[in-house]
């Protein structure tokens, strides 16, 4: 069954063309919205939420949040930074359109309105491009034109999911930026955790982080690594996007051979096996 592809973030929730219906706005209890466990977006800024409170608390709301009905309530499908602003303000009541979104719509649009307003953190907007591919069949180029990005940063920001778990969490974290998760990325995963700890601790440039790598490709050419197979290079690749986790596919001379899907902890192992099960 074709799909039904969503507009453009909330150009596709309140559409500008004469023909098509505008969601009426009401309002509703704060109480009686509920946050959608699959946005995008963990990690707010108390500061900036603070900030957001004390406008929300003069001004109201001025752009009404994007719900769905669910069980007697609302699902909330865009607009948390300013539902938990509204309640640190004291607002009881908050304006809502009203969408009658499926689950997977509502994840859809959750995940490309939060990509368009472009504060994810970089490894929030890899696993929300990782989603939107695995579990709606976006290409690379099609993610670029939703969300007004070029494919190659698409694919360099999906790159920071193949990096070791450990420099994931320093990037996580804020200790590393993404430039210099970048320039890790050049080393082979169990080099890598050693090289953030030395851009962390030494205070490393991005520059100076690059040629990390860059000594570390001088001494694999001195070593004349056997040619890669192109084919089995790219398989992997494509296997690391689509699982967020690094993989190995090792083949015999025979043509048999192992896949390998590495995980380093029991969370990660249950992601993994969600998206193969």
């Amino acid at each position: 069954m074709t799909k039904r592809r969503l507009g453009k973030g909330l150009q596709a929730l309140i559409p500008e063309a004469e023909t098509a219906p505008v969601p009426a706005v009401t309002e509703v209890e704060t109480a009686a919205i509920c946050v959608n466990p699959n946005q995008p977006r963990k990690s707010f800024a108390q500061t900036e939420l603070e900030e957001l409170a004390r406008s929300v608390a003069e001004h109201g709301i001025l752009q009404p949040l994007i719900v769905r009905p669910l069980g007697g309530a609302y699902e909330l499908v865009a607009g948390e930074r300013r539902l938990r602003a509204a309640r640190m303000a004291g607002l009881q009541k908050v304006p809502v359109a009203v969408r009658s979104f499926s689950r997977e719509e509502s994840l859809e649009v959750s995940l490309i309105e939060n990509l368009q307003r472009e504060d994810l953190t970089p490894l929030e907007s890899a696993e929300a491009f990782q989603r939107l591919i695995a579990e709606f069949g976006y290409s690379q180029e099609q993610l670029a034109e939703r969300v007004g990005k070029s494919r190659s940063s698409v694919a360099n920001t999906l790159r920071l999911l193949t990096l070791h778990p450990g420099v994931r969490q320093e990037l996580a974290e804020g200790r590393l930026s993404e430039g210099h998760a970048r320039a890790i990325l050049a080393l082979h995963l169990e080099e890598q955790p050693a090289a953030a700890r030395q851009v962390i601790e030494k205070g490393l440039s991005v520059r100076e982080a690059e040629q990390i790598g860059a000594h570390s490709r001088k001494i694999k050419k001195i070593r004349k690594p056997a040619e890669p197979d192109l084919y089995l290079a790219d398989l992997e690749e494509r296997l690391r996007l689509a699982c967020g986790t690094a993989v190995r596919i090792k083949m015999a001379p025979g043509g048999s051979g192992k896949l390998e899907i590495l995980f380093y902890c029991r969370e990660e192992l249950e992601r993994v096996c969600e998206l193969l099960i």
